[in-house]
C-alpha cells in the first residue's frame, strides 16, 4: 500500500491544493485550513449553504496566501494578527484573527454576500475532537487529517453505476491523504490503530461520518443526491454515513506521494 494522493485546503470549504509532498504538523498538513470565511455573526460559511465557495481557489506562495476566482483579480495576503474575535467552527468556539478589509471585500464580491476572512494565528488553540487532551487541530471540522481509500471509492462507484447513477471522484470527500493498494473498506479496521505512512506515524482516530457537502461537485458547485443516498443504503454505521478515517499525527515530518505504509 502506498500514498496515492495528498491534498490541503488553505481556506476551509474552498478549493483544494494538490501536493507531491507536504509537511505534517501536530495540527495537520502545513497550511491546511488555517483560514476560514465568516458571516456577520462570526459563524463560518460552508458549502452546505454556499456552494460558491468552490469558486475560490487559494494557494500559498511561501508565506503569502493568494486568492483566485474567475472574473476577479488575484489578491495577495500576508496574514498577521490584526484583531482577534470569537468565532465558531460549527458549534465549537475558537479565537481567530481577522485578516484585512481588502480580503473581506474580495470575498464578499465573489460570494455575493457579506463575508470576512479569518486566520487561525495560533493552531494550538483547538483540541482535536477524538484525540487525547493535548492533540490539536487547525480549522478542520474535528481532527487534523482525513484519510480515504481509493479501493473504497471504486466499490462505491460500482454500487452507483449498478444503481444507474454516475460515478463520483474522490474530490467530493475532500481528503488529505489517499491510500492506494488496500482492500475496499480496509480503513474500517484502522480506527484505533497506530501506523506509519512514509516517515510519519499516525493514530486512526475514528471513521468519518459524511454530510451533504459530498453531494456538491467540487469544480462547478452543482449539487446532486449522491453519494449520500448510496452511503445511507450501504455504509450506515452507528447512525453515520461513513467514508474515510480521521488521523491524528503522533510525529511530524514529510509525506510524499508514493510513500509506503505499514498498514
Amino acid at each position: 500500500m502506498r500514498l496515492g494522493g495528498l491534498f490541503s485546503y488553505p481556506i476551509k470549504g474552498c478549493y483544494r491544493v494538490e501536493h507531491g509532498e507536504a509537511q505534517v504538523q501536530p495540527w495537520g498538513l502545513a497550511g491546511d485550513r488555517r483560514f476560514m470565511i465568516l458571516d456577520e455573526n462570526g459563524v463560518h460559511l460552508t458549502q452546505r449553504e454556499h456552494t460558491g465557495l468552490v469558486r475560490i481557489r487559494p494557494r500559498y506562495d511561501n508565506a503569502t496566501l493568494i486568492l483566485s476566482a474567475a472574473g476577479q483579480p488575484d489578491l495577495a495576503i500576508e496574514p498577521e494578527v490584526v484583531e482577534t474575535i470569537d468565532a465558531k467552527v460549527h458549534h465549537t468556539p475558537v479565537r481567530v484573527s481577522l485578516v484585512s478589509a481588502d480580503a473581506d471585500e474580495w470575498l464578499s464580491q465573489v460570494l455575493d454576500c457579506k463575508a470576512r476572512l479569518a486566520w487561525l494565528d495560533d493552531p494550538t488553540r483547538r483540541a482535536a475532537a477524538m484525540g487525547r487532551p493535548d492533540d490539536r487541530v487547525s480549522l478542520a471540522d474535528d481532527n487534523p487529517l482525513l484519510l480515504t481509500n481509493s479501493a473504497s471509492l471504486n466499490m462505491l462507484n460500482d454500487w452507483l453505476i449498478e444503481d444507474g447513477s454516475d460515478p463520483i471522484p474522490m474530490t467530493r470527500f475532500r481528503p488529505n491523504v489517499v491510500i492506494d493498494g488496500a482492500r475496499p473498506w480496509a480503513e474500517d479496521a484502522w480506527a484505533g490503530q497506530r501506523f506509519r505512512i512514509g516517515e510519519v506515524w499516525f493514530r486512526g482516530a475514528g471513521l468519518c461520518g459524511r454530510c451533504v457537502v459530498t453531494t456538491t461537485d467540487q469544480g462547478t458547485g452543482v449539487k446532486s443526491r449522491e453519494p449520500l443516498r448510496m452511503l445511507g443504503r450501504r455504509r450506515n454505521i452507528d447512525q453515520g454515513l461513513m467514508f474515510g478515517l480521521w488521523l491524528i499525527p503522533d510525529t511530524t515530518g514529510t509525506l510524499r506521494v508514493g510513500d509506503e505504509t505499514d498498514l
